[in-house]
């Protein structure tokens, strides 16, 4: 119904243009054609121009139509609703704009109408992207929109998990806690990665893809955040790294990931990244050079006389002449700590 609406639009559209256009041509008189033909004729042509474009070329500029309808559509029901009132705040106020500069071109005729017309579109199309970009300066819509200066809030954007993070299980304890805000987006390209894991003939694959599905499963039942397995694909042939980079560029989220490579590669093109093994690191417990702590002594170290502690949030401790005490539970005295890249290492020795 929808289709045929807009064929019949068109159509009446293209046949009232070409029907004005005919008879410009015959008041012009070219090559003498009022001679010939009486002045209705051209009325009747460009009807007739304009039947044979309804049947010809209206399904085609329709279904084109349509297929753009489609994919805005989808663009407006993935936003949040802050996003869609900024969007629409910006058009309004480009419109606006370009209305007030248009009132003094608005009077030279057909031509001050089009270069109106062209500012509309301008300017319209400029307050769409600045408020896409300034979004996360307005605090909120009431009938008034108020600004927060230059502090930009990430809270309540989506953040799209990565295969990686959804393996490693510790997501779901976090989204339990309520510290993260926002939607939670399951990419259909990383579920299929999960999948494609969990029929490895590889058994250790297999089971970290079985792991990632079952951890999948209880995030999709928790309640602290909405979760959304999301359809996202590329004309490109991209490897899944890639597609969610380019997925969180377009819909503007941030990726939650513990792979240090992909954190990397997220940081050059300017992707928002929430790093799990990061945040791990930020939140242990600060140990100050001095202090004295419990732990039993797992193994000997590399080094000669050292001896290999962890405590329960898996940090290692270097014991001096630990060696001769490993299985046994002793008090040690912390000599210095070392923070490097995979996480933080504590030396200590035995106290006297």
């Amino acid at each position: 119904m929808l289709k045929r609406l807009i064929e019949l639009i068109v159509s009446a559209a293209v046949t009232a243009v070409l029907c004005f256009l005919l008879n410009l041509l015959y008041a012009a008189n070219v090559s003498q054609i009022g001679e010939f033909i009486p002045p209705y004729i051209m009325t009747i042509l460009g009807v007739l121009l304009g039947i044979i474009f309804f049947f010809s070329f209206a399904p085609v500029i329709s279904s084109s139509i349509l297929g753009k309808m489609d994919n805005v559509e989808a663009r407006l029901v993935r936003m949040s609703l802050k996003e869609l009132l900024a969007s629409i705040f910006g058009v309004v106020c480009g419109l606006v704009i370009a209305n007030l500069i248009g009132i003094t071109i608005n009077k030279y005729g057909i031509i001050g109408t089009s270069i109106v017309i062209l500012l509309n579109i301008i300017f319209g199309f400029l307050g769409y992207r600045v408020a896409r970009i300034k979004k996360d300066e307005i605090s909120g819509f009431g009938g008034i929109i108020e600004t927060r200066g230059s502090k930009n809030s990430a809270s309540g954007k989506p953040k799209i998990l990565d295969t990686s993070v959804i393996i490693d299980g510790r997501i779901l304890d976090l989204l339990k806690t309520g510290f993260i805000e926002g939607k939670i987006i399951i990419p259909n390209f990383v579920l299929e990665e999960l999948r494609h894991i969990a029929d490895s003939s590889d058994s250790l694959k297999r089971n970290r893809g079985r792991r990632g599905l079952d951890i999948l499963n209880e995030i999709q039942k928790q309640l602290a955040v909405s979760v959304e397995i999301v359809d996202f694909s590329t004309k490109e042939n991209l490897e899944v790294d890639s597609k969610l980079l380019k997925m969180a560029e377009k819909i503007d989220a941030y990726v939650v990931t513990n792979d240090f490579n992909l954190n990397k590669v997220a940081e050059f093109q300017g992707v928002k990244v929430l790093n799990i093994n990061e945040l791990s690191n930020a939140i242990k417990p600060v140990v100050l050079p001095g202090e004295e702590m419990q732990v039993t002594v797992i193994k000997a170290g590399k080094e000669y006389g050292q001896g290999v502690a962890y405590l329960n949030d898996g940090t290692m401790i270097v014991v001096e002449g630990g060696n001769k005490f490993v299985g046994e539970t002793i008090n040690v005295i912390v000599t210095s700590v070392l923070q490097t890249a995979a996480g933080r290492m504590i030396f200590a020795r035995k106290k006297d």
